[in-house]
């Protein structure tokens, strides 16, 4: 007896279902199962450390004004030397010395002038020290007023004669602090795991923060503060 082609359909439809059925319940269970594997804690590990700088850029900067000009320059001329010798008096090389420009206003030749003004020309005269030694820096800072007694008043409160300090050994205490932030950051993880009752698994991920580098204080900015956060997901189990 030969069976009608429906039959061989319906019988085709319920071996579908039935496949179907089958193959939710694994995907059900997959998904369960990946559901568990992925409870995950984030902490952040954070490394400090203070470190002196091992770089100083110190612009000395200092005005003359005069009504002839030619007599103003020969004389701020001589006033660099002497700042010169004065740093080299204190421990400074030729190569750790740069004359900069001399700025000349002729305050005359200015749109709005003031007709009291008493000199004309005035010459600003720019020398910078870039040195690996800034304790040198801070030796002959203490003794810069001495300049005075050759009429030379060097500006030590704006701007443009701000003291920059700097650390550039930043790569050779990198692996240290990434480190130390990560074990920082496994110390949290673990302390979170033993509170919920659950064990910590491996890392899931990890991202490294950036490093900052900043004074420690406004009184001693050649003592830096180095920074770095390191941010990682464990997995738990229970």
């Amino acid at each position: 007896m030969n069976k009608a082609p429906g039959f061989y359909i319906v019988i085709a439809a319920v071996c579908l279902s039935i496949g179907l059925i089958s193959f939710g319940f694994i995907l059900k269970s997959t998904a369960l199962n990946v559901k568990s594997m992925e409870r995950t804690v984030q902490v952040k590990g954070l490394a400090e450390r203070e470190v002196i700088a091992d770089t100083v850029i110190w612009p000395l900067q200092f005005s003359d004004a005069d009504n002839n000009l030619e007599k103003l320059v020969s004389r701020v001329e001589r006033k660099n030397d002497a700042v010169i010798a004065f740093l080299k008096l204190h421990g400074f090389d030729d190569n750790e010395i740069t004359l900069g420009s001399q700025s000349i206003i002729d305050k005359q030749a200015r749109e709005y002038n003031n007709e009291n003004q008493k000199f004309r020309y005035i010459v600003r005269s720019n020398i910078t020290v870039y040195s690996n030694a800034p304790d040198k820096v801070q030796n002959a800072l203490g003794k810069v007023s001495s300049l005075a007694k050759q009429d030379i008043a060097v500006v030590q409160d704006s701007y443009e004669t701000k003291i920059e300090y700097i650390f550039t050994g930043l790569n050779d205490i990198k692996p240290t602090m990434v480190q130390e932030a990560t074990e920082k950051a496994r110390e949290v993880a673990n302390k979170f795991a033993k509170d919920s009752n659950s064990k910590l698994g491996k890392i899931k991920t990890a991202r490294q923060g950036q490093f900052s580098i900043g004074n420690r204080d406004s009184n001693t900015p050649q003592i830096k503060n180095v920074r770095v956060v390191t941010s990682v997901e464990y997995y738990l189990s229970d």
